[in-house]
């Protein structure tokens, strides 16, 4: 090789090192002190001390232990559920590989096509005295849930309770007295049949680009559960669709989702009933609720409108509904919940059914153990006939989240104190605790008693109740729960009742 082509290569070699240089350079962020670095024009700089970093721990006399990386996260671990009754497709929180998705409904909604069957079977030996008789029942009821998943959207749901029919169970009951009667009550009507899914996934399936929005929505006959199910607790036919994810900077909201829902049909209501009193679900319903984060808590309001779908008589009327949640102090739990219903105008004969307002006050303590051990104390006060929207045949009365002694068993009829809040005051103290999250017990007092005009109450007299629950979980699918209750009414005969169910989930 000349000279001349030394040099040559030289001065290449020179250039190619040059130019790698300056691409670790810009890699690793070198350049003048000076410059600055390319970033969006809406962000900025944040300040920080380099004192804030320094060198990764060193593990190297210390060997990996399974057992100390559980006890970080409080030695949780991987619960085994039970599994569905039947699964076909793509199975329900299962870890992969999985296959490769449909294109269906378009490439940008795609397709996981995924049927399953589950639910829970539950059977009750009760011995109970609702005042009036004393009597023995064996009682079973069957909850079957069917979903045909559709995509991570759209789906479709029924539910099935085909051993009950309108509240009556399959069951063998006997009386003090003598006598005993079995019955198998068979049902194959669904009780809830809908379609769920997001308008905005929808959308960009079909038109192959992505939508800038959320609409989620139900249609069909859907169970809807509004403020703890104070407010409405019912299987309505009609339709419902949601506003999620609002905001807003000037009001303090970081969070609010509104819910507009309609139904023409099984809207079930003690506020509207037939010639002979009893509560109907031939109604129609038009409602609106939100739920909002903002003041250190959360708000729930709602209005809706009820009416009668045959003679209206006067006896549609407004539901009106608000609520504040919050944590005091870190120490207490509060909720305010205002019930109220207006503009009922019955017929000459007819009297108001859907009237007056109900306060709830729900408390509860933060202990040292906030998971396990809460004591709790809920007061309520109702003037005149306050009512829910809806509520389901079995889903109990108006104050059944106030207190264990104001809930019924949807199955064996076990007693209660009254639960309607029409012109009664009163309220639950008692305290849980769930061990180590695999039991429960609830011990409570608890009080109903009345006050104004004695046509617009249930109860003549104080009623006062002492209730235990136990309930225990024997491995991922079996529970058994116990409950007892001993109460005194004035002016009535005492109820009481002790019960044992077993409970199979899957």
């Amino acid at each position: 090789m000349s000279a001349l082509s030394r040099v040559r290569s030289l001065r290449g070699l020179a250039a190619v090192a040059a130019a790698l240089a300056a691409f670790a350079g810009a890699a690793h962020g070198a350049g003048p002190a000076d410059a600055k670095p390319e970033m969006s024009p809406d962000a900025k700089p944040a300040k920080h001390s380099d004192d804030a970093f320094g060198p990764d721990p060193s593990y190297e006399n210390r060997p990996y232990s399974v057992d100390d990386q559980l006890k970080i996260y409080g030695g949780k671990f991987q619960v085994q559920n039970p599994r569905p009754m039947l699964e076909i497709g793509r199975p329900i929180y299962q870890g992969g590989p999985l296959q490769p998705s449909g294109t269906g409904l378009g490439r940008k909604n795609p397709t996981d096509m995924a049927f399953s069957i589950y639910g829970d079977w539950r059977t009750a030996f009760a011995r109970n005295s609702d005042g009036a008789r004393a009597f023995n029942v064996l009682a079973t009821r069957l909850n079957l849930d069917m979903d045909w998943k559709l995509t991570g959207t759209e789906r479709v749901h029924a539910f099935f309770r085909p051993l009950d029919h309108k509240g009556d169970f399959t069951r063998c009951q006997s009386r003090s007295a003598g006598g005993k009667r079995c019955a198998l009550n068979v049902d194959v009507k669904a009780d809830a049949l809908f379609f769920e899914g997001d308008l905005g996934a929808v959308l960009s399936g079909w038109t192959d680009r992505y939508q800038s929005f959320d609409l989620p929505f139900a249609v069909g006959k859907m169970p809807l559960l509004f403020q703890n199910g104070v407010w409405l607790e019912d299987a309505i036919s009609g339709f419902a669709f949601t506003l999620p994810g609002k905001h807003s900077k000037s009001l303090d909201i970081s969070n609010m989702d509104v819910t507009f829902f309609a139904a023409l049909d099984n809207v079930n209501t003690p506020g509207i009933v037939d010639g002979a009193g009893n509560a109907t679900a031939s109604n129609r319903v038009l409602g609106v609720t939100a739920f909002i984060e903002a003041n250190q808590g959360y708000w729930e309001v709602g209005m809706a409108r009820v009416e009668p779908k045959g003679a209206n008589l006067g006896q549609a009327y407004n539901n009106f509904a608000a609520a504040f949640t919050r944590r005091y102090g870190g120490w207490l739990s509060n909720s305010i919940r205002v019930i109220h219903n207006a503009g009922q105008d019955p017929a000459a004969g007819h009297r108001r059914t859907a009237n007056g307002t109900l306060l709830l006050i729900e408390n509860s303590l933060v202990t040292r153990q906030p998971l396990t051990l809460v004591p709790y104390l809920n007061l309520f006060y109702g003037n005149d006939r306050p009512q829910s929207v809806a509520r389901a045949a079995d889903a109990g009365g108006i104050l059944k989240n106030t207190g264990i002694n104001f809930e019924t068993d949807g199955l064996t009829g076990f007693p209660r104190l009254n639960d309607t809040a029409n012109n009664t005051y009163g309220g639950a103290l008692g305290v849980e605790y769930l061990f180590d999250l695999s039991r429960q017990l609830v011990v409570e007092v608890a009080t109903a008693r009345p006050h104004g005009d004695i046509n617009n109450r249930a109860i003549t007299g104080a009623q006062t109740a002492l209730g235990i629950r136990y309930q225990h979980a024997l491995d991922r699918a079996w529970i058994l729960r116990t409950d007892l209750i001993v109460a005194a009414r004035a002016n009535l005969k005492d109820i009481g009742g002790i019960r044992f169910e077993i409970r199979r989930k899957f």
